[in-house]
């Protein structure tokens, strides 16, 4: 199936992606600033969104979220396998101008730092919260500094992907349910979850089952109430309120889907399946940017009606006008 085919293409990619062990938090000067040749080149356009800047030198991005209190990005670098404990994963600071402030803000390996694979990323005041595999794990959003670090892997995480968190300050991370052999092919062995940890740091189950259909992006949906969580091993795009017993389809796409974010009332979401960044009106989903490959966990910057684009596969993040 097409999910096979992504995830193994992941799984190839991340595999051999180099590892930077000098420990330094200083920028990449490959990694510094959108290229000359970038900057003069006349703009991507599509018939909803202009690319406005490419940024180069990431390692495996997976997720971008915009800080606007600080008027930054923060890019998660996995750095290598999505599973492999290897302590070599790294947050990265991206100013809104396209230039890299610190290539290396938060680094597994350095200061005390534990970070592995980190892939979804969420704030809750000063906190950046980050998934990391099987735990998830806190940092001061200012200094980098580490806070807290929440086990899951007690109630058997397999493989956690994004996080939302709920006014009350319950967060809510999406566990895929997949893993990888030994030459790259995809297995599932579930199950399919969504876990809650409270503000009391208590790990609970909130809702598992196969519709949700390997479930990566999740955003919470403040005027409907709700969670969106969208399908990587489906084609659905899921709507879920605490206390549901199941999720309810509210649409369907191509599927592979990613990232998700709510815009101006409407869910904007990633897919591998077809290199495509799609907004959903209701049911009915329109196209406002294709041909990103690998597009991953996607960020929006309200302040300047911006969508943040990881190319996993690429090693870049591309930032997109939208209109």
């Amino acid at each position: 199936m097409r999910a096979t085919v992504l995830c193994t293409s992941l799984a190839a990619l991340a595999a051999c992606q180099p590892v930077d062990r000098r420990g330094s938090p200083q920028r990449s000067q490959a990694a510094d600033t959108v290229t000359p040749a970038q900057l003069q080149a006349p703009p991507t356009t599509s018939s909803r969104a202009t690319k406005v800047a490419t940024v180069v030198g990431f390692l495996t991005p997976e997720s971008v979220l915009d800080d606007s209190a600080q008027d930054i990005y923060f890019v998660s670098n996995i750095n290598g396998g999505p599973l492999t404990k290897d302590n070599n994963g790294f947050i990265s600071r991206l100013r809104p101008d396209g230039a890299i402030e610190v290539l290396k803000f938060i680094e597994g390996g350095r200061a005390g730092v534990t970070l592995n694979a980190p892939k979804g990323l969420a704030l809750l005041g000063d906190t950046l919260w980050v998934a990391d595999i099987d735990r998830l794990r806190a940092f001061n959003a200012r200094t980098g500094a580490a806070i807290d670090s929440v086990r899951l892997d007690s109630l058997g995480a397999v493989f956690l992907n994004d996080i939302a968190i709920a006014p009350n300050g319950a967060i809510y991370v999406t566990d895929t349910g997949i893993r990888f052999d030994d030459v790259g092919n995809v297995l599932h062995p579930g199950p399919d979850r969504v876990f809650r940890v409270g503000p009391d740091r208590k790990v609970t189950v909130a809702v598992r089952g196969d519709t949700l259909g390997w479930p990566n992006g999740i955003t919470l949906d403040a005027v409907g109430r709700r969670f969106i969580i969208v399908q990587y091993g489906g084609k659905a795009i899921l709507a879920w309120k605490p206390g549901d017993r199941a999720p309810t389809v509210i649409a369907r796409g191509a599927g592979g889907f990613d990232g998700v974010e709510m815009i101006g009332g409407k869910i904007v979401v990633s897919s591998w399946a077809d290199s495509s960044i799609t907004r959903f009106d209701s049911t009915q989903g329109t196209k406002i940017i294709t041909g990103v490959p690998s597009p991953a966990d996607i960020g929006y910057d309200a302040k300047r009606n911006r969508l943040l684009i990881p190319i996993l596969t690429g090693n870049r993040v591309e930032i997109w006008q939208l209109q």
